[in-house]
């Protein structure tokens, strides 16, 4: 038997596997900011694979043969949460027998990767700010800040400016954190994507577990696009991992094999009959597209239909690849 085989593989490469246009959109994305020292701030519900984006932004950086600190803020006790973020000294408090470096300066010169930080306490956050501003850590106990090179890369599944408004989050630094904010997108939003996550996610658990890849009947992969995946594509994974267990050795992955949950699935929520509930970028390319085609391709038009400056309604044709709906620019010669 495999010594890396366990009760749950892992196989976090899948998390951002995909060829949809916003999977493509999120990969040029964090290309762009692998190449800036900037803060970054992911945003995205539980699941959708935003530690693996930290990483592969540091990765492909400059940083890439520096530390690369990863923090769970959820996990942090309250009555040494500054002590484990920022270090201490000798002697700080009791039972400090020796000086500690903290998360902060432990990731000098690499990345700093702070997932879930709207669960940071306010006094904190006054801290982080003061470090990420100024560059410096001051360890409890110390008087004196320590130089820290540090970029910064935050994530949370929270409403922050809502917490900033309730007075959970400090404004000032919510602000330092998103200079550049980067959305990973939830399963339900790119459902094409889940044959090539289902082939990548088998050929990784077939080098987890040393044995032979595996298929999936066609049932099995029209059950599974009919999950709605409130687990993302975490969730996804562990479901293919818990038909590889309970299926039978050598054949192809069937619906019973599935989880419970999985096979009940009806396909996704509808608002009457007939009627399929559409993401907010579904329906707004599907408005856009629609206004294009009523004013027979005319952008400038459909800029005033829509009530949208020109440019931005630009931005947005170009992001949803919906170019070929323009009509051609008449030849000033003609």
């Amino acid at each position: 038997m495999s010594t890396r085989m366990h009760a749950q593989a892992d196989v976090p490469g899948s998390l951002l596997v995909g060829q949809s246009l916003v999977m493509r959109q999120l990969a040029v994305h964090l290309d762009g900011l692998s190449r800036r020292a900037c803060t970054v701030l992911l945003l995205g519900e539980t699941g959708t694979g935003k530690e693996l984006a930290a990483r592969l932004i540091h990765q492909r950086s400059p940083r890439a043969n520096k530390p690369f600190v990863p923090v769970d803020c959820t996990t942090l006790q309250d009555t040494l949460l500054d002590s484990q973020l920022f270090g201490h000294t000798r002697g700080a408090f009791t039972g400090a027998d020796r000086a500690t470096l903290g998360f902060f300066r432990a990731a000098d010169s690499g990345t700093l990767f702070l997932d879930e930080i709207g669960e940071l306490p306010l006094h904190s956050q006054a801290k982080l700010l003061r470090c990420i501003q100024e560059r410096t850590v001051v360890p409890l106990g110390a008087t004196k800040g320590i130089a820290a090179d540090v970029r910064v890369i935050a994530a949370t599944h929270r409403d922050l400016p809502a917490m900033v408004q309730a007075g959970e989050f400090r404004e000032d630094l919510f602000y330092r954190l998103n200079v550049a904010s980067v959305r990973l997108p939830p399963l339900r939003e790119r459902m094409d994507d889940i044959p090539v996550l289902v082939h990548h996610a088998l050929e990784e658990l077939a080098r987890v577990y040393e044995e032979e890849p595996r298929t999936v009947t066609d049932a099995a992969m029209q059950a599974l696009q009919r999950h709605n995946w409130p687990g993302n594509v975490r969730e996804l994974i562990n479901a293919i991992e818990h038909a590889l267990v309970f299926s039978r050795p050598g054949e192809a992955l069937d619906v019973d094999d599935l989880p419970e949950d999985v096979r009940a699935s009806r396909g996704p929520a509808r608002a009457d009959a007939g009627l399929e509930i559409m993401t907010l970028e579904g329906s707004e390319r599907a408005l856009i597209a629609a206004t294009l085609r009523a004013c027979g391709g005319n952008q400038s038009q459909a800029a005033r239909v829509l009530a949208i400056e020109r440019h931005r309604l630009r931005r947005r044709i170009v992001q949803y690849e919906l170019l070929d709906l323009l009509r051609p620019p008449t030849s000033p010669l003609s």
